[in-house]
């Protein structure tokens, strides 16, 4: 936590420190609005910070972030967030300028959300036996579904590090895996290296979008499995049905609650009509880490049929 707090001006840290001194592990979200109170996000509960940052304050955060360099950093800002060393983001926002319908850079920004970035490994193990096909040293096509924040992008890094470096304890061998990490949140890449572990036999490419990362990676790394987070808007079907069928297998996550919420979304009841996965896990609410539903393909009939664990 001390590196996080080097990017904030003197006086700053010293706030921040006494804060988190004792419970530095449990926080979540640094929240820096221009002239209001600073909010500090952690596992369970909200402590609000009666300082009040000003618009110096904030210029220093943004240069401090950038390495004392925004130019370089533009392209960065302009997607709305910077990925920092050990994989923590930082959100920001502000003036949008907007040239031919392209968001080329944030002005005058007023807001910045740290987030901070930990992996837990082992997360995913209790859902490996319904993702690995251990018979063939390869895995089922996969649906990882659950609602905002709990926690569908951590167990993807722990699926990706597991099937990329093996897993002697089910006699998996590790096999080749290539991640479209479209805003940096799975191996959150620094200055090009990984800040998660993701695996030995793992390929990224960042800031681009699935669509494209995902022909990218068949055309020039040849991947066996094809891994993104948050799939859902209609080039997502294309690329999807593009990788399988060209013989990659791929484990992707989208937003929802149930088996119904996949159904009403027009793009992934789209993926599931062209039988593009083989497996659905709906993440549990309370449990982390563990299966509320399980739904298998029946590869007679065509249909996902629910499983009891």
């Amino acid at each position: 936590m001390k590196k996080i707090i080097e990017y904030f001006p003197d006086k700053l840290r010293g706030i921040l420190y006494e804060q988190i001194k004792d419970k530095d592990n449990e926080l979540e979200e640094i929240r820096i609005r221009n002239e209001k109170p600073i909010i500090l996000k952690f596992n369970k509960e909200e402590n609000i910070i009666k300082y009040n940052v000003n618009s110096e304050e904030i210029l220093t955060i943004l240069q401090l972030i950038c390495e004392n360099s925004i130019y370089s950093y533009q392209k960065q800002i302009s997607s709305g967030f910077i990925t920092l060393q050990g994989g923590h983001r930082v959100g920001l926002v502000g003036s949008c300028v907007i040239e031919n319908n392209i968001l080329k850079n944030i002005n005058y920004i007023n807001s910045f959300n740290f987030r901070i970035a930990r992996q837990v490994i082992g997360c995913s193990s209790k859902l490996l036996k319904y993702i690995l096909n251990l018979e063939n040293n390869s895995i089922f096509n996969t649906l990882i579904v659950s609602p905002p924040g709990y926690g569908k992008t951590t167990i993807l890094k722990d699926v990706a590090r597991q099937i990329s470096s093996g897993n002697e304890e089910l006699n998996f061998k590790g096999i080749t895996v290539g991640i479209v990490d479209e805003r940096s949140e799975i191996a959150s890449l620094y200055k090009g290296v990984p800040q998660n572990d993701v695996g030995i036999k793992t390929d990224i490419i960042e800031n681009v979008s699935k669509s494209i990362g995902m022909r990218i990676l068949v055309r020039s790394m040849a991947p066996k499995v094809i891994i993104a987070d948050e799939i859902g808007i209609p080039e997502d079907v294309d690329a999807i049905n593009y990788s399988l069928c060209s013989g990659c297998k791929g484990i992707f996550t989208a937003h929802g609650s149930n088996f119904n919420d996949i159904c009403l979304n027009p793009v992934l009841k789209n993926l599931l009509d062209l039988h593009c996965f083989e497996c659905l896990i709906f993440l549990d609410e309370v449990k982390r880490g563990y299966a509320k539903d399980v739904f298998i393909l029946n590869k007679d009939s065509l249909e996902y049929e629910k499983i009891d664990e």
